[in-house]
Parts: C-alpha cells; structure tokens; sequence
C-alpha cells in the first residue's frame, strides 16, 4: 500500500484536481482506494458527496491531525489532497503518512519562485534524501512544447526532482468536478488526449 501526498503551498496550482483523478485512476482499475483531505475547507471530501452511486468506490479518509495514523490495513492505495499555505503540523502529517510527494506546479516564474522554497525544503528532508519518500513535479495547465515547459524543466532539473509530465487546461476536468467524475469514469473517447498525458504520471505513481 502506497500513500500519495499531492502538495504546494501554492494556491490555485490544480492540488484537488490531481488528487481526485489520482483516486479516480486507482479504482477505475478496482483497487482499494482512500482520499483523505488536510484542508480545512475540506474540498475533495466536498467532492465525494458528488460523486454518484455506482461509480467505482472511493472512500474517505479522515486523519486526525493530534494522532495521525496509517490508513487501515488492506487499503491498496491511498491519496492526501493539502491545503494552500501548508506548513506546521499539517506539513509534518502529511510528510509522516507520504510514501510519494506529487507537487503540481504551473510554469510561470510568479508560480516558479512561490513554490522554490517548498521545493528546496523538500530535497533536504531526511526522508526524501535516503529515497524513502519520492518527489515529483507535475506541470499544470501547460503545453510541453512550450517554453514555459522548457523552463520548468529547468528549474525543477536544479533541484534534482523528476517532472513526471504536463496536463494541459481543458474545461474537462471543470465539468468533471461539479459531478463527483474523474477521466476514468467517461467514454475515453471524450478525454483521449487527457488519458495520454497522465500515462506518465500513473506509471509513477503506481510504481512499488
């Protein structure tokens, strides 16, 4: 069982969208999956209330900020949305629980310089620099042939992190959200292009 933390104390960079189609991916493919929400406004449990009956279950995981714990045994796979402005003791919980971080991260130099310092604290956790906990960027609302892609490449190559691949702005993940749906619970055929950018992004996440 794997923990996933998608992380940036950026606001606005796509953390729920990720989390939520992440979830989405694990139980199309009928896994045992938990989505556990450390904001406060707690948005992607928001999300499951919309979700409809006879999709592919996702169940909610609730994590006790005083004493956080593993979620239960035999959960196949497990995906914690953060807030905007993360730190302190959500911080702490959410790097205790992760087995991988995945910080989505918009090429804009504003988007860029905001997120650094995370980014840089990151790579000097005790737990990432032994590779117990792997880190990875996802480009949000971008074209990878651009050279706002090209740049962040850049950037993120410095800090010796992985950019696991690039999701473009499309209204589908907008139209998706407001009914509780991911990309895997429509025709494929409505999200073809969308499906092909997350290859890359599932491949890792689902690596043991």
């Amino acid at each position: 069982m794997a923990v996933i933390v998608v992380a940036n104390p950026k606001g606005g960079v796509g953390k729920s969208t990720l989390s939520t189609n992440l979830a989405g991916y694990f139980a199309a493919n009928g896994q045992w999956v938990a989505l556990a929400d450390l904001d406060r406004q707690l948005s992607a449990h928001a999300w499951l209330d919309l979700r409809p009956a006879g999709m592919p279950p996702i169940e909610e995981w609730k994590i006790d900020l005083d004493t956080p714990a593993k979620p239960p045994r035999g959960l196949e796979q497990a995906v914690v949305d953060t807030p905007a402005g993360l730190h302190g003791n959500r911080f702490d919980v959410a790097l205790e629980l992760a087995d991988k971080v995945i910080v989505p991260l918009q090429p804009s130099m504003f988007d860029i310089l905001a997120t650094q310092q995370f980014l840089e604290r990151l790579a000097k956790e005790k737990a990432v620099r032994r590779g117990s906990i792997e880190v990875g960027v996802v480009g949000m609302r971008v074209d990878a042939r651009t050279r706002s892609a090209e740049q962040l490449h850049r950037f993120v190559e410095g800090l010796k992190l992985p950019v696991l691949g690039f999701v473009r702005d499309t209204q589908n993940y907008v139209q998706l959200a407001a009914h509780g749906l991911t990309l895997w619970d429509v025709a494929k055929s409505r999200v073809e292009k969308d499906l092909e950018q997350w290859a890359p992004i599932i491949e890792w996440a689902s690596k043991k």
